[in-house]
């Protein structure tokens, strides 16, 4: 990975990580560091990224379509209705990463995110920093902030499970609470 933005063959410069497949600049292009809102949506972010936790993004970006599907669509209300029986059903999926730690923790904070006093777009959303000017490198991207150690240390009080600074602060770069999308990369 370069030190700054790449040229793809279509003649746009893109953040680095994204030249590694059409999935990621798909990825990259439509939806990374683009304002997410939705309480489900959300949820489906929370989920995915603490599946991702030890594995590679592209890992879970291929089987997407299966998790959407094995989870009701990341409904948080149909997830928090899953039972014993869904656990088993769900280890038996080859199509998602099976997990029996990351599915149970997914369940419960399906319920957890159910009984929110308010939605998790907000509760989340709350946590936004500062816009600040976009990084000029890979090298000045930053793995954790002031900003995700709170969100994460927040959703656990709240009982959320897999969700560690890390994980909080890839979440607020995928959902758009944090543009670091390098400051010559095509996108807006």
């Amino acid at each position: 990975m370069s030190a700054s933005s790449d040229t793809a063959v279509d003649g746009l410069i893109r953040c680095p990580w994204s030249e590694a497949s059409q999935l990621y600049r798909d990825y990259h292009d439509q939806e990374w560091g683009r304002p997410l809102h939705g309480a489900d949506a959300m949820f489906e972010r929370v989920s995915l990224e603490a599946f991702q936790s030890g594995l590679s993004w592209i890992t879970i970006l291929r089987k997407r379509p299966a998790f959407r599907n094995a989870f009701a669509g990341f409904e948080i209300a149909e997830v928090a209705e899953f039972g014993e029986d869904d656990v088993a059903r769900l280890l038996a999926d080859p199509g998602i990463v099976r997990n029996r730690s990351k599915i149970v923790a997914t369940i419960a904070n399906a319920r957890v995110a159910l009984d929110l006093d308010t939605g998790l777009d907000e509760l989340i959303w709350s946590f936004a920093p500062p816009r600040r000017p976009r990084p000029r490198q890979v090298a000045d991207v930053p793995a954790i902030t002031a900003e995700s150690v709170a969100l994460a240390k927040e959703l656990k009080r709240r009982g959320f499970r897999f969700v560690g600074p890390t994980t909080a602060y890839a979440l607020m770069q995928a959902t758009g609470m944090v543009d670091d999308h390098l400051a010559d990369c095509w996108i807006p």
